[in-house]
């Protein structure tokens, strides 16, 4: 059973939305799949949402005020059995989210006040192949992702400005098993947690001006990836946790962002990938406490930011096998990040003033185990309290 919140608004010129949403009780749903010798594809879609709202302004404006508060566990699963031989490919996508606001505005003028909060609740989702003598054949592709609070705003000819503030009290968690017996073709397995994300977009003559709040204080942000095969020929296994996310694009006219994020949980991430027998094996993992990359492919971008880490960032990653060709491992832990460029074909200019703080231990650790015979073996750990680049390149670079 799937219970959610939602709520959509399509807005013309000079539109006001006003939102408020709460939602107290659990938002459970889960998905159990037994297949056997399978001639086609295998899929599954599982999604569990708390709070929902969409908005969309084109040729107008619109003024958004939205208010969105999850009290109760947000939670998805999906478990499969797969006997005998899946002759398609093995897709499956697990999704749980808490909060989620999406605004969009097509030549036209967007102003948003956005406010996310997620109790001391639990968001998970998770994925699971549990028989080990799966035999997928046309490959596996398996990912499980949990985010307690998502903004998602994009725009084409768009002047986007307002103020959006997230706050996550959630341990948010991702897990995604697979075991298996031979897979004959690419295998992607997959699981990535978020905290707080907010994604802006906007392009063709756009500007951005932005204030961007956003706090983790829940036990831990986690993400963790096991897969394994007997007989793998392409297999990776990616895992990635954040506390903090800011990710912003524009082109075409200004940007003006100040981001303010603060970490308090434990951010885990580890990924395992095993095969006795394999082609190429990737295994990676990587975990942030706060990050924030902004670009704006036009001349001037300005850049207010501050990051304070607290909580600790730990990363792992680890390979086992026997006989096979190519292995690429890695492990990369960052406590506090920051990305900001503008495009030099316009005459670009950046103003930036930046302040990083981490008192958090960061750690990365990557293991490779070949007990037999390889051709190639690529290893890498990077553990990093702060980091901040700033640049000016031309549009593509």
């Amino acid at each position: 059973m799937c219970v959610a919140a939602a709520t959509e608004a399509f807005a013309q010129d000079g539109s006001v939305v006003l939102n408020n949403q709460l939602q107290l009780g659990d938002v459970i749903t889960g998905v159990t799949l037994n297949v056997e010798d399978a001639s086609d594809e295998v899929s599954a879609d599982v999604a569990a949402q708390g709070n929902s709202l969409s908005g969309t302004v084109q040729n107008g404006a619109l003024d958004l005020s939205s208010s969105q508060t999850l009290n109760g566990d947000t939670r998805a699963s999906t478990t499969i059995v797969a006997t005998g031989e899946t002759e398609g490919p093995l897709n499956t996508t697990t999704q749980a989210r808490g909060n989620y606001l999406a605004a969009g505005a097509y030549g036209a003028d967007l102003t948003i006040e956005g406010n996310q909060v997620v109790g001391p609740t639990e968001v998970t989702a998770t994925t699971a192949l549990t028989n080990a003598d799966a035999r997928l054949l046309g490959g596996a592709s398996m990912g499980s992702t949990a985010i307690a609070n998502t903004t998602a705003i994009g725009g084409t000819g768009a002047r986007v400005e307002g103020i959006v503030s997230q706050r996550s009290d959630a341990g948010v968690r991702s897990e995604t098993f697979v075991a298996s017996q031979y897979i004959p073709a690419t295998g992607e397995v997959i699981a990535q947690s978020l905290g707080n994300a907010i994604a802006v977009s906007s392009t063709a003559a756009s500007s951005q001006g932005l204030v961007l709040r956003q706090r983790q204080a829940g036990d831990a942000v986690t993400a963790n990836v096991s897969a394994n095969s007997g007989n793998a020929w392409d297999l990776a296994g990616r895992a990635r946790a954040t506390a903090n996310q800011s990710v912003l694009y524009n082109q075409g006219g200004s940007v003006v962002v100040t981001t303010d994020q603060s970490n308090l949980s434990q951010v885990r991430s580890s990924t395992v990938v095993t095969a006795f027998d394999y082609g190429a094996a990737t295994a990676n993992a990587a975990g942030t406490a706060n990050e924030v990359s902004i670009g704006n492919n036009d001349r001037y971008l300005e850049i207010d930011n501050a990051q304070v880490n607290s909580g600790g960032v730990e990363v792992t990653s680890e390979f086992a096998g026997t006989n096979g060709y190519d292995v690429r491992v890695g492990a990369e832990a960052t406590g506090n990040a920051v990305t900001g460029y503008a495009c030099s074909d316009c005459d670009g200019q950046m103003v930036i003033a930046n302040d990083q703080t981490n008192s958090g231990p960061v750690s990365a650790r990557a293991t490779t185990t070949i007990r037999g015979s390889g051709r190639s073996v690529a290893t890498s750990a990077t553990a990093t309290g702060n980091t901040a680049t700033f640049y000016v390149s031309r549009p593509g670079s």
